[in-house]
C-alpha cells in the first residue's frame, strides 16, 4: 500500500488474496495487521525483512496469549490469581521463595509443593499463582479441591471409567489439590486419592494445600499405613511452605474497617 494514494483495484485484489491465504494458513493476526504494519513500515523506513519480522512476531505473540488463556481455562481454576497480586507484606511467606518456585524448576524436577496454614492465610491464592505461572510456561495444569477430586474418581469407578480418568490426570504436568484436611475421607476416597498422588511420585509435580500439620493427617487418612504412604510421597523432596496461623484476610478486613471509621 502506497502512502497518500488511493488503493488501486489491483492493490485491493492483492489484499483480498492475502486475507484468503491467511485464512488457509490459519494466521488471523497477520490478516488483521498486515495493512497497519505495512503503513508503519513505510512511515518508519523499515525494509521488507523488518516488516515481515514485525508481522510474524505479532502472530506468534497473539498465539502465545491465546494459548495461555486456553491453558488457564483447561486448568479449571476457580478464579485467576497471580503471585503479583498477593500481599506478601501481610504474610510470613517469602516472596523470593515463591518467585523461585514460579520459575518452574520444581515442575521439571517433579517435586511436590505443600502449602500449610490456617484458613485465610493465602494458601489457595499462592497455589493459584503457581498454577497461572505454569500455564504461562506452556504447562498442562489441573486444579481441584480434594472433595471434588474424590467425587470424580468415585463416580468414574462406579461407571467402570476409573482407568480412563486416572490416565487423563496422569497426562497433566502439574496437579494442584486444594483443601486437603477440611473433610475426612472415607476409605475408598482415601485410597483413590493415594493412587493419584502415588502415580505422580518422582514423575510429575504436585501442589497440595492443607490446614493440618502432617502429624494430624491421620484425621484425613484414617488407615495408618495408607496415611504413612501418602505422607511419604507428598513430603519426599517437597517444598514445604507454612503460611501461618493468623488469617491475613481477617487482618485486611479489620484494617479496612479501621480506615473507614
Amino acid at each position: 500500500m502506497t502512502r497518500g494514494k488511493t488503493p488501486s483495484p489491483a492493490a485491493s485484489l492483492h489484499e483480498q488474496t492475502v486475507r484468503q491465504h491467511c485464512r488457509a494458513l490459519k494466521m488471523p493476526t497477520v490478516a488483521g495487521q498486515f495493512e497497519t504494519l505495512a503503513q508503519a513500515a513505510i512511515r518508519e523506513g523499515h525494509g521488507h525483512v523488518q516488516y515481515l519480522d514485525a508481522l510474524l512476531t505479532a502472530e506468534i505473540e497473539e498465539r502465545e496469549r491465546k494459548g495461555v488463556v486456553r491453558r488457564i481455562q483447561e486448568a479449571h481454576l476457580p478464579r485467576v490469581k497471580t503471585l503479583a497480586e498477593f500481599d506478601f507484606r501481610q504474610s510470613s511467606v517469602s516472596a523470593a521463595r515463591l518467585a523461585d518456585l514460579a520459575a518452574g524448576g520444581y515442575i521439571e524436577r517433579a517435586e511436590p509443593v505443600v502449602l500449610i496454614g490456617e484458613a485465610g492465610t493465602g494458601k489457595t491464592h499462592l497455589a493459584l499463582g503457581l498454577c497461572v505461572a505454569a500455564c504461562q510456561q506452556r504447562r498442562r495444569v489441573r486444579f481441584t479441591s480434594a472433595s471434588a477430586l474424590i467425587n470424580e474418581l468415585v463416580e468414574a469407578r462406579a461407571a467402570s471409567q476409573l482407568s480412563r480418568v486416572l490416565g487423563r490426570w496422569e497426562r497433566v504436568d502439574l496437579i494442584c489439590i486444594d483443601e486437603v484436611g477440611y473433610v475426612p475421607l472415607m476409605e475408598m476416597g482415601a485410597e483413590l486419592m493415594f493412587q493419584i498422588i502415588a502415580d505422580r511420585a518422582e514423575k510429575a509435580a504436585l501442589i497440595v494445600t492443607t490446614n493440618l500439620p502432617f502429624s494430624e493427617w491421620g484425621q484425613v487418612f484414617p488407615n495408618p499405613r495408607l496415611c504413612g504412604a501418602v505422607l511419604d510421597r507428598v513430603t519426599d523432596q517437597a517444598h514445604i511452605i507454612e503460611t501461618g496461623g493468623e488469617s491475613y484476610r481477617f487482618k485486611r478486613s479489620m484494617a479496612k474497617r479501621g480506615a473507614v471509621s
